[in-house]
């Protein structure tokens, strides 16, 4: 093994310590969405010290001050020193994503991932010995809201989330096959709409209808009000109740929440609703045949593992259980972002 290491490498173990202090600088960035730095910074349009900011925030000097200089150190933020005191200022970085305001901000997926994910983890060592859910977990004895949160305010959290994730890959999926021959197209589990919305800018001629539970279709239209009506919605179970017709129906992280039963299930239900040339568009995030990456499809399919009865899976799984359900004809695009997509027609 020695051979294949740098003498740099063996003298100091330096991407160990990166991954070792990885959920630290993580938690640096999540902390500083929540305290309103960036939105701060955004609004100021110019450089502010940190006894200022701490003062809008309502933080301590001392605190605020190593916060900042730790966001300038993985090149969020940006710092000038004038007569001895430290000026900071947001990046293009710090005001397209993470302010508040902005239209492309990931602001609600940080703090999913701040105060729902970043908490879980602490149960993957019981999650691995178990190959489950530990049941002992808050989330697991709480769960009722839903089936899936304890509360409609997770709940949310939740929605912002996905809502979040087609801000930075929407445009990317839909786009990755030519869709413009499916005149109608239903997104089952489609949450706040938000996808939906992008599969609408890309094919203004086609129908576009979310299919989702009731009470998360009432929350969507009282919580994340969308750019236009044009986009339909339509409540019910996908596993329980009729599905509205269409050319094709779009899967968006939904198959990798359950395990292959309920999968096969839920594809052979929409294959025998679907037309001849009619199909279904998966949205995943997959992993390598080799079982080598990518990275964070492998997170992913650990934060299953902490969430959910499913997995993330790699191509030819997921074409075996389309072939297995009646679908012919599949084909595979990798985005090289954070999730791809399998269209597979009748």
């Amino acid at each position: 093994m020695a051979e294949h290491l740098s003498q740099s490498e063996l003298d100091y173990p330096f991407k160990l310590l990166e991954y070792f202090n990885g959920f630290r600088v993580s938690k640096v960035i999540f902390s500083a969405c929540e305290l309103g730095v960036f939105d701060l910074l955004l609004r100021a349009q110019e450089p502010m010290s940190a006894q200022v900011i701490a003062r809008e925030l309502g933080a301590s000097v001392d605190g605020m001050e190593r916060l900042l200089d730790a966001l300038v150190g993985v090149e969020i933020l940006e710092v000038e020193t004038k007569e001895g005191t430290a000026y900071y200022s947001s990046t293009d970085v710090s005001n397209l994503y993470l302010a508040k305001s902005s239209t492309k901000s990931v602001h609600s997926m940080i703090l999913y991932l701040s105060r729902t994910i970043y908490p879980l983890w602490n149960n993957l060592v019981d999650a691995v010995r178990e190959g489950k859910k530990p049941a002992d977990s808050d989330q697991q004895k709480e769960e009722s809201f839903l089936g899936i949160y304890s509360s409609e305010q997770e709940m949310l959290k939740f929605m912002g989330l996905m809502d979040s994730s087609w801000v930075l890959d929407g445009h990317d999926v839909v786009t990755a096959f030519n869709l413009s021959g499916f005149g109608s197209m239903v997104d089952l589990g489609g949450c706040t709409g938000a996808l939906a919305q992008e599969m609408k800018k890309a094919y203004p001629s086609s129908s576009i209808t979310v299919f989702n539970l009731p009470r998360v279709v009432e929350m969507s239209r009282e919580h994340f009000p969308q750019e236009s009506d044009e986009v339909t919605f339509v409540s019910g179970d996908f596993f329980d109740d009729p599905l509205p017709p269409a050319d094709l129906y779009v899967l968006a992280r939904i198959i990798h929440d359950w395990n292959e039963d309920k999968c096969l299930t839920l594809l052979k239900k929409i294959h025998d609703l679907c037309k001849a040339g009619g199909g279904v568009l998966l949205v995943e995030a997959l992993l390598f045949e080799n079982r080598r990456g990518p990275i964070m499809a492998q997170i992913f399919s650990l934060n299953m593992l902490m969430q959910t009865e499913g997995r993330e899976r790699c191509a030819s799984e997921y074409t075996r259980m389309l072939n297995k359900a009646g679908f012919a004809n599949v084909q595979v695009c990798r985005t090289g972002k954070s999730y791809d997509a399998i269209l597979a027609t009748r």
